[in-house]
């Protein structure tokens, strides 16, 4: 089987298809709307583009897709392709507007966020056993190290300011194989403390409520009109989009 992908580029010249082969264990997972990466160019370099079309066959030699990212819904990639042919701009710029926000930026993935997270190396009857004989003398260690007893996972800087000690002190811990320093990746919801599912009506400013009304006349009447909402940028013209939508649930 094969893929029509557009290329997830700026480029006007790479708006437009380019056929890969589907490998033998994708191809029941790609469909289209799928995110994939594929070698592009002379230099084998991957790169991201979107499935906007599955065939049998094609006329062009083929390179392989190599890897499935994610998927979008077939009706995504029509509005998308929709938007490119009235607006004028790159499908592949419309598509990214479908995918979740906070995923991509300049066309590369978010890094992962890590931090440095502190462990105990020892057991904790070890450790204990070396509080209780002196062997660990220092104060400030001392309460670094029933800090982490209570709290493994706790970072170097919530350390500093709870012990009320320097990063000196973990790192000698962590030198005399006391404790350990590991990364830990921190997970990203950039959806997170969004509510996206309730919504209340917005009030209008006279200007918007007159062309609400226009509108909506016509949507009541079950008539097709064009309007051209006027106004400078953040003067809120959306808003009085999305209230007639909201009001005449269409």
């Amino acid at each position: 089987m094969i893929a029509e992908i557009i290329i997830n580029r700026a480029a006007k010249k790479l708006d437009k298809g380019f056929d890969y082969k589907i490998p033998k264990q994708l191809e029941e997972y790609i469909t289209v709307g799928s995110k994939v990466l594929v070698p592009f160019g002379k230099t084998e370099k991957l790169e991201e583009g979107f499935v906007i079309k599955i065939k049998e066959n094609t006329t062009y030699e083929t390179k392989e897709i190599k890897k499935l990212e994610g998927n979008l819904k077939n009706s995504q990639i029509e509005l998308a392709r929709w938007m490119g042919k009235k607006y004028f701009c790159n499908v592949s710029e419309c598509i990214k507007l479908m995918q979740t926000p906070g995923t991509k930026t300049k066309g590369k993935k978010i890094q992962e966020k890590k931090v440095q997270a502190i462990y105990l190396k020892k057991d904790i009857e070890e450790i204990e056993n070396y509080l209780e004989t002196g062997k660990i003398k220092s104060e400030k260690q001392k309460k670094v190290i029933n800090i982490v007893k209570r709290n493994e996972g706790i970072t170097i800087p919530e350390i500093e300011l709870l012990a009320e000690c320097t990063r000196g002190v973990v790192k000698t811990l962590e030198k005399n194989g006391y404790l350990q320093i590991l990364e830990k990746k921190i997970e990203r919801d950039p959806l997170k403390n969004k509510n996206i599912e309730k919504t209340s009506f917005l009030k209008l400013t006279e200007e918007q409520e007159e062309a609400f009304k226009t509108v909506k006349g016509k949507i009541d009447e079950n008539k097709f009109g064009e309007f051209l909402l006027f106004g400078i940028t953040g003067s809120r013209k959306d808003r009085s989009i999305f209230t007639i939508n909201k009001r005449s649930n269409k």
